[in-house]
């Protein structure tokens, strides 16, 4: 049976593509699997219809987590490198006599790039030399993915060297070892460039290509400088992998999009919890630079409020929070952000306006994640792969989270008569 702990975590994941990972009740990681929208992935675990191994991994579970990706090509990446680091024990029993892909990095002067397949894998013997990635459960996103990779990088995947570029030099998806274009030092920097990709670790590829960029222009090597350019500018565009980066991107592009002069360094979170009016309880979290700052996180027994009236409770907590703040002249946060629709998001900003406070103001409504912003007349709905959207969905969850726990804290107290 799933306990009430994963039950409530497995309804709140997110719809958007990412890796989750199962954990048994010691902490160990037993299964790691991607998906183009997680909640729905994740809830297929836990019907009727499973094999009998299925049966056997769902009744360790005991806890999930879960890291967002842009795209469902960069969580297909993603998990296959953490299955190669972490070596879960189902990813390997739960596989059937199919044949996966891997990419495969040979090991010649020049390597050549290319998709092989699990069983040739096993052929190999101990001379081979080459390097691989995977297995990938889906061969068609793999190949979608190295043609992304291609043509932000370039590389040889000829099995035999022609005597003069190819249309792949002229299409600029190789740098023509052939014809010399290239030397091996700089083609074996082109390589630690794409396994730092195939290995997720964006954010030290960002940094390496950025500082290279920085001492090509030093150098005054300018068409170097902007090809190195042009590569930050495509990894920008597909998105760097949610776990790695620091939010200064996500921080930014809120910013932008709430309308900030300063970076939103400073989030509080607020949700309702309440079952039928019962035990209603409010939530406050707080996160720093983008991660949860949970010494800063508050608690709201509902007091004023009776029956169900979630407008009500978030005017009630917005109204302690802040008239506590400005009572003890301490520093207020550089945005609020609500769990709700238009009618919290006004709520929350009449009861701000009521204290005298200009505070930048947010809301996320469940449905369809339409964005209520200070300011705009309209709601903003997002891409769901938005650096703003990944932090705000952050924010909202952990709020969520914290409520229906002291929500489930009060309610045991009353039963047991505590």
């Amino acid at each position: 049976m799933i306990n009430q702990s994963l039950k409530e975590k497995v309804r709140n994941l997110p719809e958007a593509p990412g890796v989750y990972i199962y954990k048994d009740a010691d902490g160990n990681i037993i299964y790691i699997g991607k998906a183009k929208i997680l909640k729905k992935r994740v809830q297929s675990y836990f019907n009727r219809f499973l094999s009998a191994k299925t049966q056997a991994l769902v009744a360790r579970i005991a806890d999930v987590e879960y890291i967002l990706t842009p795209t469902e090509f960069q969580a297909q990446l993603l998990e296959a490198s953490l299955i190669k680091e972490k070596q879960p024990q189902y990813n390997i029993s739960l596989k059937d006599d199919k044949s996966f892909p891997l990419i495969k990095i040979s090991a010649d002067d020049f390597p050549v790039i290319s998709i092989c397949r699990n069983k040739e894998q096993g052929k190999r013997d101990k001379t081979d030399k080459s390097i691989y990635y995977g297995p990938y459960a889906n061969a068609k996103i793999l190949r979608q993915a190295l043609k992304v990779i291609r043509k932000i990088f370039g590389f040889r995947s000829c099995a035999t060297m022609p005597g003069s570029p190819c249309l792949y030099f002229r299409l600029k998806l190789c740098p023509a070892p052939c014809a010399g274009k290239v030397s091996r030092p700089e083609y074996a920097d082109i390589l630690k460039d794409i396994k730092l990709f195939l290995e997720s670790k964006y954010e030290d590829l960002i940094d390496k290509i950025s500082f290279e960029m920085r001492h090509a222009a030093q150098e005054r090597m300018f068409e170097d400088a902007a090809k190195l350019r042009d590569r930050l500018f495509a990894l920008s565009a597909i998105g760097k992998d949610k776990v790695h980066f620091t939010s200064a991107d996500e921080l930014e592009d809120l910013k932008n999009l709430a309308g900030l002069k300063v970076l939103p360094l400073r989030i509080e979170g607020f949700d309702i919890s309440n079952i039928s009016g019962q035990e209603a309880t409010g939530s406050m979290v707080s996160f720093y630079k983008g991660a949860p700052d949970k010494n800063n996180y508050r608690r709201f027994k509902i007091k004023t409020v009776t029956g169900i009236d979630d407008y009500a409770m978030i005017r009630e907590v917005v109204r302690r929070r802040y008239s506590r703040l400005v009572r003890e002249n301490a520093a207020m946060p550089d945005l609020v952000l609500i769990d709700g629709g238009k009618q919290h998001f006004m709520a929350a900003q009449d009861e701000l306006f009521k204290l005298g406070l200009d505070t930048a103001l947010l809301s996320i409504a469940k449905e369809d994640e339409n964005l209520y912003i200070k300011g705009k007349p309209n709601f903003v709905r997002l891409r769901h792969d938005t650096p703003a959207l990944n932090l705000i969905r952050r924010v909202r969850d952990e709020s969520h989270r914290f409520a229906r726990a002291y929500h489930h804290l009060l309610h045991k107290k009353k039963v047991l008569g505590q």
